[in-house]
């Protein structure tokens, strides 16, 4: 996670001076450079102490080191600044023609900064781990989990054996894996090592279970113990906004891109199978429209 969220899950999970400073750092985010620690301290009725231990609870040493941290990384949004809110696309004033609108550009806008994020080698090398696994076990939370149903179901077309753990079974699944396997991990925040899907990590380490993550950019738990590394646009806040507009835009291109790669490595070969399973599973299906209608067979 970035550092602006995990100021916002702690200013939303704790009910002490944590929330008091978080709220005002958030809130001014803009203007925080022209504010001194005596300010801060004073508007936020705590200390100068209270903030120095509010920037150890986020593993800096102290106020200024954290300020900076915190500003910099402001800056390199600012500089890429979007069109379109990812929290808030539209507001309450919003016709139905904006609405569309909004939301079709936050999709465009998500999968542009979603491809300038990948990198070609870490894409080739998760989509030959996934091509040459044995079998692939999808990790995630509910939505991810959805997601993970859908790029499942594309592995199972081109016969790839690859299911979604269902989270309170995972860590028997999570046993049963081996290096010939996979894990494919898909987490927002990649924090929490004790709760799913983190809480597998350490045993897919123990039996030399590649893992690729999928999860949103900054420092996290899950990041630092993946083989790969696939990261989401994540400019997304934890809780404020309406929905996972963007998340869902960034974490489904991403898992479209890993499944066409692995495609592309058997192309011939993937396609007949493809061809040939729908023939077989799909036979009844029939369509009036001739431009997307099938020959007979």
């Amino acid at each position: 996670m970035y550092l602006f969220q995990k100021i916002e899950e702690a200013t939303f999970k704790k009910n002490d001076a944590r929330r008091t400073i978080g709220e005002f750092l958030l809130a001014n985010r803009e203007e925080l450079a022209s504010y001194s620690m005596d300010e801060i301290a004073k508007l936020t009725h705590t200390s100068k102490p209270t903030l120095v231990r509010f920037a150890k609870y986020f593993n800096f040493s102290g106020w200024r080191e954290f300020i900076y941290a915190f500003n910099h990384e402001l800056a390199h949004f600012d500089e890429n600044h979007l069109e379109v809110d990812v929290n808030t696309p539209f507001d309450h004033s919003a016709d139905t023609l904006e609405i569309i609108e909004n939301i079709a550009n936050l999709r465009i806008q998500t999968i542009k900064e979603t491809t300038s994020l990948m990198s070609v080698t870490m894409i080739n090398q998760a989509a030959t781990i996934l091509n040459e696994a044995h079998t692939i076990v999808i990790y995630g939370r509910s939505p991810n989990s959805y997601y993970g149903e859908l790029f499942k179901r594309n592995l199972n077309t081109i016969h790839k054996k690859a299911f979604v753990a269902d989270a309170n079974e995972s860590g028997l699944v999570s046993n049963t894996l081996t290096p010939k396997d996979c894990a494919v991990i898909i987490s927002y925040s990649g924090n929490n090592s004790e709760t799913y899907p983190m809480k597998n990590v350490k045993l897919l380490l123990k039996n030399q279970v590649p893992i690729i993550s999928i999860t949103s950019g900054g420092e996290n738990y899950l990041r630092d113990y993946s083989t790969i590394v696939l990261n989401i646009s994540s400019r997304e806040k934890l809780y404020s906004k309406i929905a996972n507009f963007s998340t869902e835009a960034s974490i489904q291109f991403i898992l479209n891109i890993l499944f066409a790669k692995i495609f592309s490595l058997n192309y011939e070969e993937n396609m007949q199978a493809k061809i040939l399973n729908s023939r077989i599973l799909e036979s009844t299906r029939k369509s009036t429209f001739k431009e997307i209608a099938e020959e007979d067979f």
